[in-house]
């Protein structure tokens, strides 16, 4: 188990640097609309939902009903629904650890347990747990302490939401350089581009991953063949 965690820290630690940052602005952004830092920290425990914590706050803020709210959700981790499906197999038979793998499934935490395969002579359920673990512990942090200090202070955060993406660069680069079989890659960056080109930039989310998921699907077999490394 200390490999597993000594493992799952040091590969969480991009997510790190992204996570306090965006946790940071959530929590300012929050304060500002009138939560305090106990919000901060069980909507951070509790909802743990990176882009949706931050359009919560305005539909907080705006009193929406509890249908556009439940519809709002559903739009934004729509996408959560084919990660889930994607780890059915590689979750199978994780016991204690599953309820939580499920729930801490973000977009980061995936993207780093995604292939089913931990570090060599490290137990992969229990790797992806303190991966997980640690990530949510990070976001927490960041909530809370943007939260505490937008308390003390007044400053302009605007453009902070763009390190998300810089995060998912940082990814991505990695996974492209760690792996063989880069069709998976090709594949959801021209489906996401062809999406985004016929649907626009506000409707293109939801399509690309219906698009990518059923292209991995027909091309399951000859993935596994040609293995992940």
């Amino acid at each position: 188990m200390k490999q597993a965690i000594r493992s799952a820290f040091v590969k969480s630690l991009p997510v790190l640097a992204g996570y306090l940052v965006l946790g940071f602005g959530f929590g300012i952004l929050l304060q500002k609309a009138g939560y305090s830092i106990i919000w901060a920290f069980f909507m951070s425990l509790t909802m743990y939902a990176g882009a949706m914590q931050y359009v919560a706050v305005t539909l907080l803020s705006g009193g929406v009903s509890l249908i556009t709210a439940a519809i709002t959700t559903f739009m934004v981790n729509a996408r959560h629904l084919f990660y889930g499906i994607s780890m059915i197999e590689p979750y199978r038979g994780a016991g204690k650890y599953k309820p939580y793998l499920m729930f801490a499934m973000t977009d980061e935490t995936y993207s780093l347990v995604c292939s089913g395969k931990g570090p060599e002579g490290v137990n992969f359920h229990q790797y992806a747990f303190f991966l997980a673990l640690f990530d949510h512990c990070y976001w927490i942090a960041g909530c809370v302490l943007g939260a505490t200090v937008g308390t003390l202070f007044s400053f302009n955060s605007a453009g902070v939401e763009f390190s998300m993406t810089a995060l998912f660069i940082t990814v991505f680069v990695e996974q492209w350089k760690t792996t063989k079989n880069h069709i998976p890659a090709i594949i959801g960056v021209v489906a996401t581009l062809v999406c985004l080109l016929i649907f626009g930039k506000d409707s293109f989310l939801i399509p690309s991953m219906m698009v990518i998921g059923l292209l991995l699907c027909l091309a399951k077999r000859q993935l596994e063949g040609k293995g992940d490394n």
